[in-house]
């Protein structure tokens, strides 16, 4: 906390809640998707409004933020809608992981007849890139977290939503946590929460919260979410 010339206590970080997209039909197919434009399907939208009523009955929102692919923008916009806000800022650092010459593809199909690219994308290297314009890890890493301090950094004091991808928000953890190895899956609108400070120092609050999908099914799968998907 830090006091203001009014005696009002005012954090002294700003409060990120980071949402990964609802569920599109390449999720719940098991295709790849990387920087494919893919829209949400049916329980996707459902999804996005469920955690967009429960953001806006538990947190005061100040802005929203999204990668401008259309799956995460149209999540972001209805938790945005619900929250009261008119606007969304689309920001292309926050998409997901550029998966090169594998996009489109299953993993069993990118095993087949991409095997050059499945190989680089299975590998543990950090700075491997991928067949087809893919990026590495690494190159990952540096986009989406530069980009979520920026944003951090224009909204200390106050509370912002972030809509990103499962592999993104895989490397915004890595941030926060880089002792700790993450394993887990990043589930459809699973709300994962950062304190970031103006001196660049990141914690997490809460992670993989997904209470709010008890009324709806969601794929459990979190496909998409996890190292070896995207």
């Amino acid at each position: 906390m830090a006091e203001t010339d009014s005696g009002i206590e005012k954090l002294a970080y700003c409060e990120v809640i980071v949402v990964r997209h609802g569920e599109t039909e390449w999720n719940a197919s098991g295709k790849i998707q990387g920087h494919l434009d893919v829209e949400l399907n049916e329980v996707g939208r459902e999804q996005a409004a469920l955690v967009g009523d429960r953001v806006s009955r538990e947190f005061k929102v100040s802005a929203v933020y999204s990668s401008d692919l259309k799956r995460a923008l149209v999540t972001a916009e209805t938790i945005a809608d619900r929250c009261g806000l008119s606007e969304v800022f689309k920001d292309p650092d926050l998409r997901e992981r550029n998966l090169g010459d594998i996009q489109g593809l299953t993993i069993r199909e990118a095993a087949t007849v991409r095997t050059k690219a499945y190989q680089a994308f299975k590998s543990h290297s950090t700075s491997q890139e991928i067949p087809g314009g893919g990026e590495s890890l690494d190159q990952l890493y540096q986009r989406c977290t530069s980009s979520l301090q920026r944003i951090a950094k224009k909204h200390i004091g106050q509370c912002v939503v972030v809509v990103s991808h499962g592999g993104a928000i895989r490397a915004l953890y890595n941030r926060a946590s880089p002792n700790r190895m993450f394993g887990g899956k990043v589930l459809n609108t699973s709300i994962n929460i950062f304190h970031i400070s103006g001196e660049d120092e990141w914690t997490i609050k809460s992670w993989g919260d997904v209470s709010h999908l008890n009324q709806a099914w969601y794929l459990e799968s979190g496909f998409g979410g996890d190292r070896l998907s995207g």
